[in-house]
């Protein structure tokens, strides 16, 4: 049984196998054991404080295998982008110069340096093995941080964005840095995503432009990257945008991929999940494959099961997936359909 739980100090050595293993523009998951187990200690205590209002805590989860104890995956939640520091982003928008005497008005896309998205919630981080893509538990992996904001709405912002990993060939050259950001950092794409993994985005974002960069006179091949996905990143893509989540002007300051947006209230796992009081059955009549969580902080728990779920009714859960969760009769829950 696979389950996704908060992250543990002694998740450190394949926390790391994780990060060696995902895709490059993923920069809060780090190869770096120093910097992994700062994010450790600041996810273990952002879920042992006592907050009633969002703040800058950052909630690390891990997709663990019960019967290897391997981590196969990883995800976050970011309560505040931006709070410490400006949360950079590219803005693409149309920039629109007119002439009265000659009756002439253009639009130009132009892409503007921006901090306009600080202050929502960010998702991020988010790494699955390659044998589990495109399986149930890349939902699992995406959509139970949802369930644990709909837990704890007061630690969360009003929106939640997250930026989707945009294209980058097999060798790792994106061309829209190397038609953009190279010229201001004399580094590969690789290097820079690495650098911001181990520090942050501010201190390149800063020697960004500061004017609107003209579209047009981009490389064909630098505009084309514009809100492309990289195919390793289309899956989590395609999770949020069943949630609810939409594309927006705003797009990824290194790679231009795009940036996902959705109102919190809105999203479907948290709009539409439901809680229920768990009854312990030894054998379980499943007419449906669910997400089921907790509601607990430090002992949050998360799995895919195939339950028996009927609105305003107990809902029967066996010995295992009681253990699993760790709750007992009685207990609530909460679940959404899968």
């Amino acid at each position: 049984m696979l389950v996704l739980r908060p992250v543990e100090p002694n998740d450190l050595p394949q926390l790391q196998q994780l990060a060696r293993d995902s895709l490059v523009g993923v920069t809060s998951l780090p190869d770096d054991s120093e910097r992994l187990s700062e994010k450790i200690a600041a996810s273990c205590a952002a879920f042992d404080s006592d907050v009633a209002a969002q703040g800058p805590e950052n909630y690390f989860f891990v997709l663990e295998d019960l019967d290897t104890r391997r981590l196969v995956g990883c995800s976050e939640i970011l309560a505040t982008a931006g709070f410490n520091e400006p949360f950079y982003s590219l803005r693409n928008r149309h920039f629109t110069s007119a002439s009265r005497e000659l009756n002439i008005e253009h639009g130009v896309p132009a892409l503007s340096l921006c901090h306009d998205l600080s202050g929502h919630t960010l998702l991020r981080g988010f790494h699955i093995d390659a044998a589990l893509v495109r399986t149930p538990f890349s939902e699992l992996l995406s959509r139970a941080r949802l369930l644990f904001i709909a837990a704890h709405a007061p630690r969360f912002a009003e929106a939640v964005i997250t930026e989707i990993v945009g294209y980058s060939d097999e060798q790792g050259h994106s061309p829209f840095w190397d038609a953009l950001g190279k010229h201001f950092f004399d580094l590969p794409y690789v290097e820079a995503e690495r650098l911001c993994g181990l520090q942050s985005r501010t201190f390149l974002a800063e020697l960004m432009p500061q004017y609107p960069i003209y579209v047009p006179m981009l490389p064909q091949a630098a505009q084309d990257c514009i809100g492309r996905i990289h195919p390793d990143g289309q899956e989590a893509f395609d999770i949020l945008e069943r949630e609810g989540f939409e594309t927006n002007s705003y797009i990824d300051l290194f790679d231009a991929g795009p940036t996902l947006y959705a109102r919190t209230a809105n999203i479907r796992s948290i709009a539409l999940s439901q809680t229920a009081k768990v009854q312990e059955e030894p054998l379980i009549d499943a007419r449906g494959r669910y997400l089921v969580s907790n509601d607990a902080l430090h002992g949050f728990r998360a799995v895919v099961a195939e339950l028996d779920f009927q609105p305003g009714q107990p809902l029967a859960l066996d010995p295992a997936l009681c253990a699993a969760l760790n709750v007992r009769a009685g207990g609530t829950i909460r679940v959404i359909a899968l």
